[in-house]
């Protein structure tokens, strides 16, 4: 983990920072940290087979990272992956309305961890760290009704775990315990202290520094 002993680079300019993801989600909180990231999609093949939730965030997020990576000399390239733990199994993102439903109704009145990997690779070392963000999601009791309604919406589909806590399922979910950022699929606190791993001072990467 990162601490205050880290030597941090001094150069004339910031390194450039890069999202390899395509999720509007994570690209806006960014955004409203102070960061202008260039987003470069990937492309990498999501699939992981059977391994467990904390393994596969963690792959994809190297995945992705990597093969955006090799496009940099100097950049700072982050890639992130997000799944909803629930009793062991991962839920990714859904695929149908009634997947929705089922995976609703099972969420109902639980807890799940929200799991994201997180990778970010310094392109001009070729230093690269890992980590994975938890937070613990407390889901509400929405009626068949709200359900029916909330699945037939264009933005479940692009939720992992079929939820988020902003948008129409916000009111679907009473309460976090861990980094608000991380649900939205990028964790703010976690991400300063991979920066700090690599030698770079958060507000270096800010917007107009």
């Amino acid at each position: 983990m990162a601490s205050s002993t880290h030597t941090y680079r001094v150069t004339p300019t910031a390194p450039r920072l890069v999202l390899a993801s395509a999720s509007t989600a994570r690209l806006r909180v960014l955004q409203h940290a102070g960061f202008d990231p260039v987003v470069v999609v990937s492309g990498v093949d999501e699939t992981v087979g059977e391994l467990a939730t904390e393994e596969a965030v963690t792959v994809l997020a190297q995945r992705k990272a990597a093969a955006v990576a090799t496009r940099y000399k100097t950049a700072l390239v982050l890639g992130c992956d997000s799944m909803l733990d629930l009793d062991g199994v991962s839920l990714g993102k859904p695929t149908s309305g009634a997947e929705v439903v089922d995976v609703w109704r099972r969420l109902s009145g639980r807890e799940a961890g929200f799991l994201t990997g997180h990778c970010l690779i310094d392109a001009s070392s070729g230093t690269c760290v890992l980590d994975i963000a938890r937070t613990l999601v407390r889901f509400g009791r929405p009626t068949e009704e709200e359900l029916s309604a909330y699945a037939s919406t264009a933005e479940v589909l692009e939720l992992a775990g079929a939820f988020s806590i902003e948008g129409r399922s916000g009111p679907f979910v009473e309460g976090i315990d861990g980094s608000p950022s991380n649900v939205l699929g990028l964790s703010l606190p976690l991400f300063r202290q991979m920066l700090a791993q690599v030698g770079v001072l958060i507000s270096d990467l800010w917007q107009g520094n």
